[in-house]
């Protein structure tokens, strides 16, 4: 029975390696972050959103075959609610009201096959009902609002399942 379970998880983890393997990639460039709409004003914060948007569409593209090669240039972010000051703290707080305080970003995109464009494009993401939908990220997820609205640009996009976990 040992020796039958070892098999199957050496099974399972060849597969997992295997797709990993075949995945696509993909680049992201941020074009004058530090004059986009909305993201935070100090570099190391602002770096952190950057790094963890970069993240997520990395995460997106393990579901393009391998010989799929996306690269995507935002030019513009502006993050779900609006930054206002704290009387008592150096820290400022995000107001999530779902008024017109919605998430959105802008960006350029490409996606080559084996050296050709086969889409390209420029969209403009929003999501106007971030707060009444359900939203399947963590609430400790400091870009909870604005994955989903990258999932559903992706899927719509590529045709690529946006059934991702959050981190």
């Amino acid at each position: 029975m040992k020796r039958q379970t070892r098999f199957w998880i050496a099974a399972a983890l060849l597969l997992a390696a295997a797709g990993a393997a075949s995945a696509g990639d993909v680049t992201v460039k941020y074009q004058d972050p530090d004059k986009f709409s909305d993201v935070p004003f100090f570099e190391p914060d602002r770096d952190q959103v950057l790094k963890e948007l970069t993240a997520h569409f990395e995460q997106l593209a393990r579901q393009l075959p391998a010989n799929q090669q996306l690269a995507i240039t935002v030019t513009d972010i502006d993050l779900a609610g609006r930054v206002e000051p704290r009387r008592r703290s150096m820290q400022d707080i995000r107001i999530l009201r779902g008024g017109a305080d919605w998430p959105t970003m802008q960006l350029q995109y490409t996606l080559q096959q084996d050296g050709k464009v086969i889409a390209s494009g420029s969209d403009r993401l929003s999501n106007m009902l971030y707060l009444d939908q359900m939203n399947r990220y963590a609430g400790s997820d400091s870009l909870r609002y604005e994955k989903p609205m990258v999932d559903d640009w992706f899927k719509k996009n590529f045709g690529a399942p946006a059934q991702l976990s959050s981190k």
